[in-house]
């Protein structure tokens, strides 16, 4: 009888003995092989189950173990039946992860030596009296009972391990994990312990249907090259170019499986407007003569800039003067202009070239001529909530329509020594009045200053009103609004916003620029752009196509609504 910390397990052995006799059994008599009648099936006479391919850059986990449940009792149900069951099993290893985590460990052993010394191993750590436990404890730890610890690595490096680390937690030794830095290694390797875990789990499977993907297989990779083939002929696959997530480091598109963080995050399209610096230049800007220089500011309403007053920058932001092509330069973030780069709008392809690092407090009071604005001279002002990790760090003053350009140069105006802090001149600002541009039922033309009036709003700092006022405004304003100047006045603001857009873009006085709609860390380590590439890509929005998918659907017997309203989200 087995015991342990006192406490009988006598029928937990029990249970795992006839277990265990029970899968030497499956596998002597090929219970769970599958092979066809010779008359075609009744209905309820077979069953087939499947079950999407798991990644092999670890372990199987026990959430496999929970969702591949489902599979096996329904397996299981009509093998008692009397069904043919056939249920096959497969191990995805294409894509970016394998190949990340291999490229990581390479960088690794170049950085830190093979094995690797990483400066925490290194670190001498005192004692901690608290962290003093019974040597035997572990010993008398019952089965059923789990003690938790985070590692050194771990601990030290916020959640965050070296590739390295990773792979000795999976109980692999120095020598063994060189290997891995061929990502053929983990084919190799994972997919037989799976099959392992797997028979030990009693997976129902006919083993002899498994198998790997990638030319690894060439029978598979032949089966996929063929759907591509056929795809193709059918006109469902096409090349184009598009904006999409994009890893510099691993020099491709990222896809979802690919990322560490940002899963689901799509390209964010803005417009920059391009706002030209008035010479004289100054100064420090002095190596940027004979260049058109341009403040470029993203925006997300070119519908509004007849109402400009200004442009802000953030005083202690960091921003650059970027060469765009031979005769244009850009100010604004460099992580802007990184995207840029990589959207075929930098001197260099994928290399922004930096001419002059500056600050916002450069910036503040440069004067500029901006489009469609009806103030023939703006100037670049102080704002303190910019972000510089969404746009350009350079943006767009409508007062007239944007809370926050409302209170911003409300404070400006109204606060002098606020002006003296940032050594802003009072003909930068006190000349420029509201320009109304959009009727908004209910709020009138200046809808901005009626929001803040309304809610009270008395400084550029109250956050939570200004998102509210923001919300207000601009949804009644797309919805509602009608533009009362240019040459659309008298039109809905979202039907013309689309021709003001395209317009400024065909004059050469905006351009499109898209970036991640949120920070996207790929699995190889390094922060995602927005990368203009010549991909294929899959015609998901085709209607005929789409019409037949929805046909299938129609006629596919699922296990609960919530199953169908899945397929009929991603139809669309």
């Amino acid at each position: 009888m087995a015991t342990e910390g006192g406490k009988s397990y006598a029928r937990r052995d029990k249970l795992l003995e006839i277990e265990s006799k029970a899968r030497v059994w499956w596998e002597e008599k090929d219970v769970f092989k599958a092979e066809p009648n010779e008359k075609p099936p009744q209905p309820g006479e077979k069953f087939f189950g499947n079950f999407p391919f798991p990644y092999m850059n670890g372990f199987l986990h026990l959430g496999h173990a929970f969702s591949l449940s489902k599979l096996e009792f329904a397996a299981a149900y009509h093998r008692l039946r009397g069904a043919n069951v056939l249920l096959p099993f497969a191990f995805h290893c294409t894509g970016m992860p394998i190949k990340a985590s291999a490229d990581k460990l390479a960088r690794e052993i170049q950085q830190f030596g093979d094995p690797p010394i990483f400066h925490h191993e290194v670190v001498d750590e005192e004692p901690n009296p608290k962290d003093e436990s019974d040597p035997n404890e572990s010993v008398n730890v019952a089965p059923d009972k789990f003690k938790g610890k985070k590692s050194k690595a771990a601990s030290k490096s916020s959640g965050q391990m070296f590739q390295w680390e990773i792979m000795r937690s999976f109980g692999l030794s120095d020598s063994e994990i060189s290997k891995f830095q061929n990502p053929y290694e983990w084919l190799r390797f994972f997919p037989p312990l799976a099959v392992q875990d797997l028979k030990a789990f009693g997976l129902g499977c006919d083993w002899r249907r498994s198998f790997v993907t990638t030319d690894m297989n060439p029978f598979f990779d032949s089966f996929v090259k063929w759907q591509m083939r056929k795809l193709r002929s059918l006109g469902k696959i096409v090349k184009d170019v598009r904006y999409t997530i994009y890893s510099p480091l691993d020099g491709q598109p990222c896809a979802d499986h690919d990322r560490a963080t940002g899963e689901g995050v799509q390209p964010q399209e803005y417009t920059i407007i391009k706002m030209e610096v008035v010479p004289p230049l100054p100064a420090k800007m002095g190596v940027l003569e004979g260049k058109k220089v341009f403040l470029a500011a993203a925006t997300l309403r070119p519908e509004t800039m007849y109402g400009q007053t200004n442009c802000w920058v953030l005083p202690d932001g960091k921003y650059g003067a970027f060469e765009i092509n031979e005769t244009e330069i850009f100010i604004l973030t460099e992580r802007a202009a990184v995207n840029l780069a990589y959207q075929k709008l930098s001197r260099v392809p994928e290399k922004p070239t930096c001419l002059l690092e500056l600050t916002g407090y450069d910036l503040i009071g440069l004067p500029v001529k901006s489009p469609l604005s009806f103030n023939e001279i703006i100037y670049a002002l102080p704002m303190l909530t910019i972000l510089t990790d969404k746009g350009t760090g350079i943006v767009t003053s409508v007062p007239s329509d944007a809370p926050d350009d409302y209170m911003a140069l409300h404070d400006l105006k109204a606060k002098p020594a606020f002006r003296a802090k940032f050594g802003v001149k009072d003909e930068w600002i006190l000349p420029f009045e509201i320009v109304p541009i959009i009727d908004i039922p209910e709020f009138g033309d200046r809808a901005a200053e009626k929001v803040c009036v309304d809610l009270k709003i008395k400084s550029q700092n109250e956050k939570d009103k200004l998102a509210e006022a923001k919300k207000l405004v601009y949804l009644r304003g797309f919805t509602e609004g009608t533009m009362i100047v240019g040459e659309y006045a008298g039109r809905r603001v979202q039907e013309v916003k689309p021709l003001i857009r395209t317009k400024l873009i065909e004059t050469g006085q905006a351009i499109i620029y898209s970036e991640p709609e949120k920070k996207v860390m790929s699995r190889s380590g390094d922060e995602c752009v927005v990368a203009l590439t010549d991909q294929w890509y899959i015609t998901y929005g085709e209607p005929e196509w789409k019409k037949l998918a929805e046909e299938c659907l129609s006629n596919m017997n699922l296990y609960s609504d919530e199953t169908r309203h899945g397929f009929e989200h991603t139809l669309g």
